[in-house]
């Protein structure tokens, strides 16, 4: 019997919301081969092979977790997560792993996680030749510039850019190892291969945190951790301190990487009364926090939404702003043509708990589920 389908897949009657397209209103969303072929209102049930209900639920682009480490399979590097068996249950299509691999050991990343994976998976490479986790990432001779550079040059479809972290443990801070050598290391190698860097830090006297954001920092790089304890946002009064937003209107992108130790409640909500609120939203999943303050993604997305984000703008951070901050525009839209990359959620209603990771606690009123997704 021949098949006259005009469409593989009819999602009917959900709520769409594409911040890319600013579009949020009830529509249907027909898939064909991979791709996103129409959003309409009454799309004929009869023009699909497949017809799924997604009444009451909302329909968004496939959720992008722009900071977590995926990089599960190399005995020594003890922090990663398998990307598919977290993401499939919290509507992410995309992740980004963030610097668990450096160039030493990015092919074995590749050929044993990234090939494997059904969940996409990119990566920001570490300044550190060996990446993540141990004394090395102190090692001056560690951060090979050029050859991280080159990597990310070699593979355009997976990486995304470079990764610096953990160089902080030297003190004092010496010849050998100068306060900014692995920001100013990691700049460089951005330079050589035209990408963003992502930042994770910890001020010290010698280099901090208003000349990381207004000096050592280019337009378009991203500082992960946002919200971390050690970062001096808010004065003795609990004011914003006026340099952020001065870093803000510079191009400096500010995210979540909510982590085991880097979301903490009492800097959140009064930087985001003050409007300082999270370019993107990320998770920072590992073997540390994947059972205890973060569990996944939509958990993350949750607590904004109960701080007051509303709920545009928690999908838009997660969904648009990632993509366009990693340079893959195509990902984290619905537009028709675009990669079939969707997610269908449910907004519950009732009281929810949300803890940070100094176990703060807060209460709200609605919480993010995953339905569905797609691929």
């Amino acid at each position: 019997m021949q098949n006259n389908s005009l469409y593989d897949l009819l999602l009917k009657s959900g709520r769409v919301l594409d911040p890319a397209n600013n579009v949020d209103g009830y529509a249907d969303v027909a898939i064909h081969q991979g791709k996103i072929a129409e959003i309409s209102p009454d799309i004929p049930a009869s023009r699909a092979e497949n017809v799924v209900d997604v009444t009451g639920s909302l329909v968004v682009p496939g959720l992008i977790d722009i900071h977590m480490h995926a990089y599960y399979t190399r005995e020594a590097t003890d922090i990663g997560v398998m990307p598919d068996f977290h993401s499939f249950r919290s509507g992410v299509t995309t992740v980004v792993d963030t610097g668990t691999a450096g160039a030493k050991h990015f092919l074995h990343f590749k050929q044993t996680v990234i090939d494997c994976a059904k969940t996409r998976v990119l990566a920001f490479i570490n300044i550190v030749h060996s990446g993540m986790t141990g004394p090395f990432e102190q090692e001056s001779n560690e951060m090979d510039v050029e050859r991280a550079a080159s990597v990310v040059l070699a593979y355009p479809e997976v990486c995304v850019g470079i990764k610096t972290a953990h160089y902080w443990t030297h003190k004092p801070f010496d010849k050998e190892h100068p306060p900014w050598l692995a920001v100013e290391r990691a700049v460089q190698a951005g330079e050589i291969c035209r990408k963003p860097i992502m930042v994770d830090f910890w001020h010290r006297p010698e280099r901090p945190y208003n000349e990381l954001l207004l000096e050592k920092m280019r337009p378009g790089d991203i500082h992960t951790h946002v919200y971390a304890q050690q970062f001096p946002l808010l004065d003795e009064s609990g004011k914003l301190f006026p340099f952020l937003n001065e870093a803000r209107k510079r191009g400096i992108i500010f995210d979540v990487g909510h982590g085991a130790a880097s979301f903490w409640f009492r800097q959140a909500i009064p930087c985001m009364d003050q409007g300082f609120a999270p370019d993107s939203i990320s998770t920072d999943l590992h073997t540390g926090n994947a059972n205890g303050c973060v569990l996944d993604m939509l958990t993350t997305m949750s607590k904004f939404l109960n701080m007051g984000m509303s709920l545009q703008d928690v999908i838009a951070r997660s969904t648009v702003a990632p993509a366009t901050e990693i340079g893959r525009p195509e990902l984290g839209t619905l537009s028709v043509g675009a990669e079939a990359d969707v997610a269908v959620l449910n907004l519950l209603e009732g009281e929810f708990s949300f803890v940070d990771c100094g176990k703060a606690r807060i209460v709200g009123s609605s919480k993010l589920e995953s339905v569905w997704r797609l691929p």
